[in-house]
This record gives structure tokens, C-alpha cells and sequence, in this order.
């Protein structure tokens, strides 16, 4: 019979979508009071594989990666997307958010979103949460997965994600932790 083992920390990453650069600036400090230092912030990419929020936030839009040095638990996801939708609360503006906040996880095998929405391949985690695989890194690359948002599909953030893996594989070595 196999026994069951605990999962290893995972890396807390947040894809921010900002109607305004400086929105994913203001945005910082709270994520770090939150979640802890940031250890990895991308480029700000503009963004226009969808529409979706074009009506909501306005455009151009603006995607910016953060990674946070604390590793934790996969399990403390759903929270973390609770955390993270109180916190696009707090930039609305007249009913319309300023900044998207989408909270996921990265190991060394996948990058996982946390949605609050049901779709066929998603996996309920609890708390209204689901977990969306996005990303699965295989031979020396992350590829999407069809269901993949747009941009996540195009690899534009493929050289941030392969930074943030090669930080969290130190992470690991400096915890004694073997990588996935």
C-alpha cells in the first residue's frame, strides 16, 4: 500500500493585470505585506490577447509576473486567491477594477492558477477555489495547455517563468529538498 506524502513548498507567483503601469507599482507594497518579499518581478508586457476586460478596466492593459521568495504549501492556494480578490477591492473605481490578480503556483513540473470559476479541467481546491493547470515545463521549456489563456499560450512569458523556476530550484537546494 502507498503511503502518502507531503507535497514540497511551491513558489507563489501573481500575474497582475493593470489598466495603468504605475497600478502594478501601487500594487506592490500591499502584495509583500501579504505575501512576503517579492524575489522575481518580470517586464511589464503590454496585453492584448483577449478583449475580455478591455470594457472593465480599459485598454491598453498591462501584465507584469511577481514571484515571492517564501515558499509555501500548494494547499494554501484558495486562500491566497481570496486574499488577492480583497485586494483588487481596494483599486476599484466606480465599481471597475484598476488591477486583475491572478494568484498560481509554480513547481518544477507546471505553473497552476488559481480560478474562481468551474470549467471541465479545472480541479476544485475548496473556498469557491479551482485550480487551472496553465503551464507544464518538459524538456527545458513550459508549454500550454489548450485550454491556456491567450497569453499564456503565445510564450511571451516564457523567459520569466524559466527564471522564476531556475530561483525556486535554488530555493529547494538551499532546503535540502530534491526538485520534482
Amino acid at each position: 500500500m502507498a503511503t502518502p506524502q507531503p507535497a514540497q513548498p511551491v513558489k507563489l507567483v501573481i500575474a497582475a493585470l493593470a489598466a495603468e503601469k504605475h497600478h502594478a507599482e501601487e500594487a506592490h507594497a500591499p502584495l509583500v505585506t501579504a505575501f512576503g518579499e517579492i524575489d522575481y518581478a518580470s517586464a511589464v508586457f503590454p496585453f492584448a490577447a483577449t478583449a475580455y476586460y478591455d470594457a472593465e478596466m480599459g485598454t491598453p492593459l498591462w501584465r507584469q509576473l511577481f514571484a515571492f521568495a517564501p515558499l509555501m504549501p500548494p494547499e494554501n492556494l484558495p486562500a491566497i486567491k481570496l486574499r488577492t480578490n480583497a485586494l483588487e477591492s481596494e483599486f476599484t473605481v466606480a465599481g471597475k477594477r484598476r488591477l486583475n490578480l491572478d494568484p498560481g503556483y509554480l513547481d518544477t513540473d507546471k505553473f497552476v492558477l488559481a480560478s474562481t470559476k468551474f470549467h471541465g479541467y479545472k480541479i476544485y481546491l475548496g473556498q469557491g477555489i479551482w485550480a487551472d493547470m496553465t503551464l507544464h515545463y518538459e524538456k527545458g521549456r513550459f508549454t500550454a495547455l489548450p485550454w491556456s489563456f491567450p497569453d499564456f499560450r503565445s510564450g511571451v512569458y516564457e523567459a520569466a517563468f524559466i527564471r522564476i523556476r531556475e530561483i525556486y530550484k535554488r530555493q529547494l537546494k538551499a532546503l535540502s529538498l530534491q526538485p520534482g
